[in-house]
């Protein structure tokens, strides 16, 4: 129940601050408003079942909605890389190096039940089910808006194939309609922080505080992909290293993602929705988010291409990559839990 583990238990029985703590230079300081409600408050409601014991349900919903996750990880893989390629491809994530993360009171294994739902409707264009599914990715855990660019890259790709893939418009519709509706409730939360607390930039002046924490610049306000450059400087300086080498190594790491989105066979094989969907969630994390040692953590929506790890077929090469996944899960949760004592041990 540590770190973020905390903020949701003080969500689930305090609910949200209607005054935005600030420092004594009136900048916004951590608080609630930076985590989405229902993980805590579905596990509020599991409390009841447990004597009001709400660490106890958090994390029985969390490894429930790990199991169910897994799961419909198998069936969107299965169709694409077999069962066998399909079933080791849940076993690295299952025993991968955030697994105890699926022990946790944090809203990831919730969030990855309700992504691989939507990504498996969007595979079998049963785009109805999406209606309901985009809003519980929304208030779960921030990264709708990714899903907003891949039904965006998505519509563009059908309309493009359009000749050897048929593209209805009631399809066509389908699209519009579910990404404007992911755009809607992507940002619905920064105008509910905003009348709730009657500070329109409430929710993000609140996340932008752990940003503040490292950067010092109190300031500052958010602009779309600032976080990851700052944090390139910042790394390598820490690191006694050149920052230049920091944007250097930015660059090649953006260039390697994009090559092996783009070429890399096995990923090629998951198909076009899972290759789009981690093109738009590394897009979105490049445009709003500070790395720090949580990018682990913020990585695991990217799970479906453990179907592209586990695609070569070799026992040595499987085989190593469980046993690889075993020993960086231990050295993750020695580091982040164990001790978790300095500022750049965060889970």
């Amino acid at each position: 129940m540590g770190w973020d583990g905390q903020w949701y238990w003080v969500v689930g029985v305090d609910g949200y601050p209607a005054d935005l703590p600030v420092d004594d230079a009136g900048n916004v300081t951590q608080n609630a408003w930076a985590f989405m409600p229902l993980y805590p408050a579905l596990s509020r409601a599991l409390a009841t079942v447990f004597g009001g014991n709400y660490p106890l349900a958090a994390v029985v919903l969390a490894i429930v909605a790990g199991y169910f996750a897994c799961l419909v990880l198998f069936h969107l893989l299965r169709e694409r890389v077999g069962a066998s390629t399909s079933m080791w491809a849940v076993a690295l994530l299952a025993a991968g190096p955030l697994a105890a993360l699926f022990q946790m009171g944090y809203a990831e294994s919730l969030f990855l039940l309700w992504l691989f739902l939507a990504l498996s409707c969007l595979v079998r264009r049963r785009f109805g089910w999406l209606y309901l599914l985009i809003p519980l990715m929304a208030y779960t855990r921030p990264g709708v808006l990714a899903f907003a660019l891949l039904l965006g890259l998505y519509g563009i790709v059908r309309w493009w194939c359009r000749r050897t893939d048929p593209l209805p418009a009631t399809e066509v519709v389908h699209v519009v309609l579910l990404g404007l509706l992911a755009v809607l409730v992507g940002f619905s939360w920064q105008v509910i922080a905003g009348y709730v607390t009657g500070d329109p930039g409430a929710y993000l002046e609140t996340e932008l505080s752990w940003r503040r924490d490292w950067t010092g610049a109190h300031d500052a306000g958010f602009v779309p992909l600032q976080g990851f450059v700052q944090a390139a400087a910042l790394w390598f300086r820490l690191w006694g290293l050149p920052e230049a080498l920091g944007y250097v190594a930015l660059a090649l790491a953006v260039a390697v993602l994009a090559a092996t989105l783009l070429f890399e066979p096995h990923v090629k094989r998951l198909g076009p929705e899972i290759r789009l969907w981690s093109a738009s969630y590394l897009i979105y994390l490049l445009l709003v988010f500070f790395p720090t040692s949580s990018l682990f953590r913020l990585l695991l929506p990217l799970a479906p291409l453990y179907g592209a790890v586990a695609g070569p077929r070799h026992p040595v090469w499987r085989w190593g990559m469980l046993g690889l996944g075993l020993v960086a899960q231990w050295w993750w949760i020695y580091q982040m839990l164990a001790l978790g004592n300095t500022y750049t041990q965060i889970p």
